[in-house]
């Protein structure tokens, strides 16, 4: 299994050489770059070019890109609209995947393979006109997408239209084997279950977004520290007939202590060993 480190973990701060040195040096093979502007600014040619230079002159991979959430460097704090392909206003469908192609640009330097898009937002009900736009978007970005070399992941969330089942009948109704999915544990874990999760997911999962919860909320806890059951859920994960990559995406306002975090990223990391 591919150990992947997301750099969701730096969030709040602009993604730079020492953050990337850091996680070579705790273990990981490769990295999911955040496309969040005031993290990674996929919209500043020389923040891309830096970064390029970077993977040109190490051994970890660029392994995928999350797609943005929202077009601003505030979250949508300061009332920017989130990045919503599912949203029923066409306008903001269009400038929701019109973000998310300026982010897959930087596919031009950075060699990622695969970009995690989230498929709507928390609240997004699941009907025949959902399906339909998550259909559009899919073969809109996968249009983009392809001649960069990149792969779409759609990623379960906690909503209706990104159920496991859900993601399966959008994928097999847009005969879309060439998309795959991340399958978030963290998210599985408050909605279906985890083992189930798996089970309707299965041969469709090529990534895994590690981390752990309460089953209440989206807390991005470290493996451990939450309540999933981590021998089952890795006896599940290694018994795929594909391994997927596993991305250890934590929370970046955890109050970490930077002299730390290496070993606790490789004790994560020495789950699946």
């Amino acid at each position: 299994m591919l150990r992947v480190l997301s750099t969701h973990l730096f969030l709040n701060q602009r993604l730079h050489s020492t953050q990337l040195d850091l996680a070579a040096r705790s273990g990981a093979q490769a990295v999911e770059i955040f496309a969040a502007r005031q993290h990674f600014d996929y919209t500043s040619r020389d923040h891309v070019a830096e970064m390029a230079d970077w993977f040109r002159s190490n051994p970890l991979l660029p392994w995928s890109l999350h797609a943005p959430l929202y077009p601003d460097r505030e979250m949508g704090r300061a009332g920017a609209p989130a990045v919503n392909v599912l949203h029923p206003e066409k306008s903001r469908r269009i400038d929701s995947m019109d973000e998310i192609k300026r982010s897959l640009e930087a596919a031009e330097q950075i060699p990622f393979r695969n970009l995690i898009l989230h498929l709507g937002e928390r609240n997004d009900g699941w009907s025949a006109r959902t399906l339909e736009y998550a259909l559009t978007a899919l073969e809109h970005l996968g249009a983009f997408a392809r001649p960069l070399g990149v792969r779409l992941m759609v990623e379960n969330l906690t909503s209706d239209p990104t159920t496991p089942e859900h993601l399966v009948e959008i994928l097999r109704i847009g005969h879309l084997d060439n998309v795959g999915v991340c399958l978030d544990l963290g998210h599985a874990h408050i909605t279906v279950g985890i083992s189930s999760a798996i089970a309707t997911l299965d041969t469709r999962i090529a990534s895994v977004h590690v981390h752990d919860n309460h089953a209440q909320k989206d807390e991005h806890l470290w493996p451990g520290d939450g309540t999933i059951d981590w021998t089952s859920t890795v006896s599940a994960l290694k018994a795929l007939a594909n391994p997927p990559a596993m991305v250890l995406e934590i929370h970046y306002n955890l109050g970490h202590d930077p002299t730390q975090l290496p070993g606790r990223i490789e004790k994560s990391f020495a789950l699946f060993d």
